[in-house]
């Protein structure tokens, strides 16, 4: 009997279904090549496209990213249009439009309907972008969700047309598919007639700049490059949001003016800081350090050289004919043997020659930093606080790559809680997906740690489990008042806000080495409270920046850095430059409130003492006021401590902190209402002599503003 047959009580045979064989044959019918396009398709997660929140701000990132790139490699100073528009229930239209230098007209679908299309994966030079798949997978994100074209506007010069495309990407073969103007895109004329034909068609364009004043006459945009995209998305305001990645945009970029316009039709422009672009960076070639085994070969193949020591000196950077040579004694290699003649033992017996051999470091003006100056002025004009350190270390290197480490550090002022309005609040609360008001809290005010947030329900008294969308207006005007009066400072976490090449990180804290080294820093010896392992507590935003010419992101969407022990190792000097800093203002200021608090002690028994001498030895007790005034600020000359606006003490001798420190002065209600830890009102002074007074209040003023 075949196989696959059973046999009934009768004798009878009934055939049972053997499992079928896939043959070679059968299983080569089914295989075929996937594009890049279709395995970015089914996992977008992988680029920032997992939740519709995300997938807006990650378009809209993308698109300012590639504008900055393009403004600063033209030398001209960016101005960027962003707009956000509901156009549905779960349906959002993000357009970002640029003063760059536009795009010619073959680049535009190559630029926006294929992915891994660009000019900086190979270029060895800092930039925002990398890989050349942001601006298209966003594309590609529209499509799949809605199945509206990417629109894209782009016009090089006065006289020049403009190109305006409707595209999308054919995922299967990752090739852009043109859809108006019979395959071929339109051409829209310069002046009046492409003006009115922009108007007649629907075309969305910025006409003209913006005037910095309102006497001045605005100008006409000339170049630049629109793109328009409607995609599933959905807006919300607080951490990881369009809001927050501008503002932060903005301070990394004090020569950028962007103007924003929210879903809700309200308008903000950011006004750049300075007219001064950052130098532009040099590409470089790739430091031998850095490359692998494979590369090498790979390169030996690829190089149009003869020699060997012509393949050297011309491929790499900081390779001169005397290190060329250096490396060929070592790998016994001859620096005239010709190219096509290196194999594989012979090209590993030259990777352990360059590994051997010492070679500088790769230049460095391949990257810009911000700068300590320009960093100051960024944090100091979106974050209120009363202290500001910035630290930028030397050029360092990972796997070649030269890459640099820069820290601010702001301390003080109020947290976000207590800045917002209470219309303010009723939009955040109808907006969050949060389920719980902690959770709100938490999710939604940077830095407001949970304790904090749990100091806030307990005195609003709303419970744990209350949720904000079902918040009755009683009870949302409860937790506003509790907001505004509950002293959160204690139970206040650290703000985190990270960047890359200028760019903010947003996402994927836990996993970035900068959230990591911060935590692992230890700024108790700074004056700061912190559990183990977790990030420090108090009123402090902390900025860092990796510049780099190849910044390690640990995925595609570009949301953490990777945790190489190069970068952690300067991160970590940088962490501590400003924790330093902020040790020293921590430490004077409480030395100086420790003297005040000494003289407001003398200040309540100095009289009646000198009475007292007075009615025992008959000494004039005017002149013994006097004497014990002299030795009281003698013992209390801490109070006396008055720094200037770089934090420099106006006696040198007193206070140092070695550059990269803005301190902000504080009016007299602002510090007594800290030091006492209540709202700022009149203090009243004691029946005193009126000397006494004016002395005693002047050193007040003096140490509390230290």
């Amino acid at each position: 009997m075949s196989e696959g047959a059973t046999t009934t009580a009768n004798g009878s045979a009934n055939k049972k279904s053997a499992p079928r064989r896939a043959t070679a044959e059968s299983m080569a019918k089914k295989q075929r090549e996937i594009s890049v396009s279709e395995f970015f398709a089914k996992n977008r997660h992988m680029l920032g496209f997992d939740n519709p929140r995300k997938a807006l701000l990650t378009t809209i990132k993308e698109a300012v990213d590639n504008s900055l790139d393009a403004c600063e490699e033209a030398g001209i100073l960016p101005e960027i249009w962003v707009h956000v528009e509901q156009t549905g229930e779960s349906r959002y239209k993000a357009a970002v439009q640029d003063n760059g230098p536009g795009i010619l007209k073959k680049q535009i679908p190559l630029i926006f309907g294929k992915l891994l299309y660009g000019s900086k994966f190979h270029r060895l030079r800092m930039s925002r972008g990398q890989q050349g798949i942001g601006i298209s997978a966003a594309g590609m994100y529209a499509i799949l969700t809605t199945g509206k074209p990417i629109k894209i506007v782009s016009k090089t010069g006065k006289t020049k047309s403009a190109h305006y495309y409707e595209l999308r990407i054919d995922t299967k073969v990752n090739k852009p598919e043109i859809l108006n103007g019979k395959g071929d895109g339109e051409d829209i004329p310069p002046g009046e007639k492409g003006e009115k034909y922009i108007q007649e068609n629907g075309i969305e364009w910025e006409t003209h700049l913006h005037p910095e004043s309102p006497d001045q006459t605005p100008k006409p945009l000339t170049h630049g490059t629109r793109v328009s995209l409607e995609l599933e998305a959905k807006y919300q305001r607080g951490k990881g949001s369009v809001d927050e990645y501008l503002e932060q945009t903005a301070i990394a970029n004090p020569h950028v003016t962007l103007h924003y316009t929210d879903p809700s039709g309200v308008q903000r422009t950011y006004r750049r800081a300075t007219d001064i672009l950052p130098p532009e960076a040099t590409e470089i070639k790739p430091h031998p350090y850095g490359v692998e085994l494979g590369r090498l070969v790979s390169m030996c193949k690829e190089s149009n050289e003869s020699s060997l020591s012509g393949f050297l000196t011309n491929s790499f950077s900081r390779v001169s004919p005397t290190i060329a040579k250096q490396i060929c004694d070592k790998a016994k290699l001859s620096t005239r043997m010709r190219l096509k003649r290196i194999d594989r033992d012979h090209a590993e017996q030259l990777y352990s020659a360059i590994q051997d051999t010492k070679i500088s470091n790769p230049t460095t003006d391949c990257i810009v930093p911000i700068g300590e100056e320009q960093l100051l002025k960024g944090l100091h004009s979106v974050v209120p606080a009363e202290f500001y350190a910035a630290a930028t270390r030397p050029p360092a290197v990972y796997r070649g790559n030269p890459f640099q480490i820069e820290v601010a550090l702001a301390y003080g002022g109020n947290v976000e809680t207590q800045k917002i309005t209470k219309d303010l609040l009723k939009e955040l609360l109808y907006e969050t997906d949060a389920r719980t008001v902690r959770q709100f809290l938490i999710l939604t005010f940077n830095g407001l740690g949970p304790d904090a947030a749990d100091k806030i329900l307990k005195t609003s008294k709303l419970g744990t489990r209350k949720s904000p969308n079902k918040m009755k207006p009683k009870e949302v005007d409860i937790l506003f008042d509790a907001m505004q009066n509950v002293n959160v400072n204690e139970g206040q976490s650290m703000n985190v806000y990270r960047y890359a090449n200028r760019v903010p990180l947003q996402f994927q804290h836990g996993d970035c080495a900068i959230t990591k080294t911060i935590a692992g820093t230890n700024w108790r010896s700074y004056g700061l409270s912190q559990s183990r392992g977790n990030l420090p507590s108090g009123p402090v935003t902390i900025m860092v920046h990796i510049a780099s010419v190849w910044v390690p992101f640990t995925n595609q969407a570009k949301e953490a850095v990777a945790s190489y022990d190069e970068i952690q190792k300067e991160m970590r000097l940088a962490l501590q430059t400003v924790g330093r800093k902020l040790g020293m203002f921590l430490r004077r200021r409480m030395k100086v409130k420790q003297q005040a608090d000494r003289r407001s002690i003398f200040r309540r028994y100095l009289g009646e003492v000198a009475q007292a001498v007075s009615d025992i030895n008959g000494v004039e007790k005017d002149d013994i006021y006097e004497k014990l005034l002299q030795v009281a600020k003698k013992k209390t000359a801490e109070a006396d401590m008055v720094l200037d606006e770089s934090g420099k003490a106006v006696d040198p001798a007193q206070a140092d902190y070695g550059g990269g420190v803005l301190i902000v002065q504080k009016d007299e209600e602002e510090m007594l209402a800290e030091m006492l830890n209540r709202p700022a009102e009149t203090a009243s002074t004691g029946s005193s002599d009126d000397a006494q007074n004016e002395l005693f209040d002047a050193d007040e003023d003096e140490g509390d503003e230290e």
